[in-house]
């Protein structure tokens, strides 16, 4: 902001002290081109942004789809009829599956957010592995060996193994939208452009403008690299920053929720 200040100071006194810009006309055809370029960014930041954004959504609809799934595979779980320490049991993996989840996606791996319990204990991760992968799988084996001991039905088995499926879906979903960015060369592009936008800005306005051109400079260059920064913000929705998915607070609200269904509400039947 200090540099545009003094930026566009400079260009206003060379052009109208030095140069004497009322006195030039070629300067007036420049507007045509200008007005192109900005035609052109707003296509770009219209793309950008949309992209950003649309990634930034998905995010939320697969972590809302996690939380509908923890809850209807816990119901199913517990309507099944099993006993009482396998529910105490799934009561703490199914949650475990969303901190280690979100872990995952921020390359980082905290024990302490997981529970112990006996279908997988969390001394038995592999953290060097994929963590999200061996609880999922641990809850489909768990629920496999519910079904060939006879505890659980064969409609009930395959109604729970759609939870567990799309359990690996909701994981690869995330994974695509974590592990394949926008391509750097077109976030390279724009910041370019966006200096140059600015930069050829005090030519076009200078004349009508004058001074007031120096607040004016400040004020696009504002708005369009605030525009940037907030999709750079919002493209990788799983981290932790402000603007980030609150997945800290969902994967507490999964394993409220899970809790309450195995060992809060009563068991009928």
């Amino acid at each position: 902001m200090i540099g545009l200040i003094m930026y566009g100071f400079l260009m206003v006194f060379l052009f109208h002290s030095l140069f004497h810009l009322d006195e030039q006309k070629q300067w007036e055809n420049f507007s045509l081109v200008y007005s192109i370029l900005g035609f052109v960014i707003s296509l770009l930041f219209v793309f950008r942004t949309n992209t950003a954004y649309d990634r930034w959504w998905e995010g939320r609809k697969q972590w809302g789809s996690l939380v509908n799934i923890s809850r209807s595979l816990a119901q199913k779980l517990k309507s099944s009829g099993i006993s009482k320490d396998d529910r105490e049991d799934f009561a703490a993996l199914i949650p475990n599956f969303a901190f280690a989840l979100k872990n995952h996606l921020r390359s980082i791996h905290i024990p302490e957010e997981l529970e112990d319990n006996s279908i997988l204990p969390v001394h038995a991760l592999d953290r060097e592995s994929h963590v999200p992968n061996q609880v999922a799988g641990s809850i489909h084996q768990r629920i496999n060996s519910l079904y060939t001991s006879g505890k659980i039905s064969d409609m009930q088995f395959l109604s729970m193994q759609q939870e567990t499926a799309a359990m690996y879906d909701i994981l690869g979903a995330c994974e695509r939208i974590k592990n394949t960015p926008i391509p750097f060369s077109y976030s390279s592009f724009l910041k370019k452009f966006i200096f140059f936008y600015v930069m050829l800005f005090p030519f076009v306005f200078l004349k009508p403008m004058g001074y007031f051109l120096i607040p004016a400079l400040l004020f696009v260059f504002y708005v369009l690299a605030s525009l940037e920064l907030i999709a750079e913000e919002i493209e990788d929705p799983f981290g932790s920053d402000a603007n980030d998915l609150p997945t800290d607070s969902i994967s507490k609200n999964i394993r409220k929720s899970v809790h309450d269904i195995f060992l809060k509400f009563p068991v009928y039947g």
